[in-house]
C-alpha cells in the first residue's frame, strides 16, 4: 500500500484479494511503499510529487484491512526488513506488525490470519491450548476456478490454530498426475512447539495425531462429496515416509492414494 493510492483505495484493494475468487492467496506479504535513494520514486519525492505513508498512516491502513482477512490466509510479513538509515521517507519503525496489532486491539479487533493464531507461536506469550475447546472446523470457498476446503483444528476458547489442511478440487490441471478425477492436498501443517524426535509429550500439539485426522477428513470429502478417484498430496521429501504409512505412494512430483 501507499503507492499513488488513497487510504480508502488501498483498503479496498486488499479486501478485493479475498473477495474476488480470481485471487484469494494462501500467503500474503504487506510491504508499504518506502522511498530509497537511487530510485525513480526518490526523485519524485524530492520534487514534492510523492509522499509515502508515515508509520502511523501505514498502520491505520493495514489494521483496517486486516479486520477483513479470512482465517485461511497467512500474513507472512508486515513491512520490509530494510535498515532505517537507508529509508529516506515512509515507515521508519521495524515493528510495524506489532503497531498494527495494537491498533486493532484498541478498536476491539484482532487479526485472525494463520500466523496470528498459531498455537506454537502463541505459547511463547503464555497462551496454552484448552483441549476441551478444540474442534475441527471447515471453510469452503472458490478460487481460481476450483473448489477449496480449508480444514483446521482450532481452540475456540483461546482463538488458537493447531493445524490446518488445504484441499482443492482443481480447475483444468496441467500436471499429468492431477489430470482426471483427482483432488489435491496443497498444504498440511500442524503448529506446535518444536520437540526432538525422541521426545513424546502426550499434551503436545505435535503428538495428537491432528495431521492424520485432517488427512482422513480430506479423503472423506474427496471421496464422498466430490466423488474423485485419487487424492494427490504436495509432499516434501522428508515427510514422504509419513504419507507412505497412510497408504500413499510416490506419484511423479506428488504422493497419491486411490480412494
Amino acid at each position: 500500500p501507499g503507492l499513488f493510492a488513497s487510504k480508502k483505495e488501498d483498503v479496498r484493494m486488499m479486501r478485493q484479494l479475498f473477495e474476488d475468487e480470481r485471487f484469494k492467496p494462501d500467503l500474503l506479504k504487506i510491504y508499504p511503499c518506502l522511498v530509497i535513494k537511487g530510485t525513480p520514486l526518490y526523485k519524485l519525492w524530492k520534487n514534492g510529487e510523492f509522499t509515502p505513508y508515515s508509520t502511523e498512516e501505514a498502520a491505520e491502513v493495514i489494521a483496517e484491512a486486516k479486520k477483513h482477512f479470512p482465517p485461511w490466509v497467512r500474513v507472512m510479513r508486515v513491512d520490509r526488513d530494510i535498515p532505517v538509515n537507508l529509508i529516506e521517507a515512509g515507515v521508519d519503525k521495524s515493528n510495524l506488525r506489532e503497531i498494527v496489532a495494537k491498533k486493532l486491539a484498541e478498536k476491539g479487533g484482532r487479526c485472525r490470519c494463520i500466523r496470528c493464531r498459531e498455537a506454537g507461536l502463541q505459547a511463547r506469550f503464555g497462551k496454552n491450548v484448552d483441549w476441551k475447546s478444540v474442534e475441527l472446523t471447515r471453510v469452503d470457498f472458490r478460487a481460481s476456478g476450483g473448489e477449496e476446503v480449508f480444514l483446521s483444528f482450532e481452540d475456540s476458547a483461546n482463538d488458537l490454530l493447531l493445524g490446518f489442511l488445504r484441499l482443492r478440487n482443481p480447475f483444468a490441471p496441467f500436471r499429468p498426475e492431477l489430470v482426471g478425477n483427482t483432488a489435491g492436498v496443497r498444504e498440511l501443517h500442524v503448529y506446535g512447539e518444536q520437540l526432538p524426535l525422541s521426545v513424546r509429550q502426550p499434551e503436545a500439539v505435535q503428538h495428537k495425531n491432528l495431521g492424520k485426522k485432517l488427512l482422513a477428513e480430506a479423503e472423506r470429502i474427496a471421496d464422498e462429496e466430490w466423488g474423485v478417484d485419487k487424492l494427490a498430496v504436495i509432499s516434501g521429501i522428508g515427510v514422504r515416509d509419513y504419507y507412505r504409512k497412510l497408504g500413499y505412494r510416490l506419484d511423479g512430483a506428488y504422493v497419491s492414494k486411490r480412494l
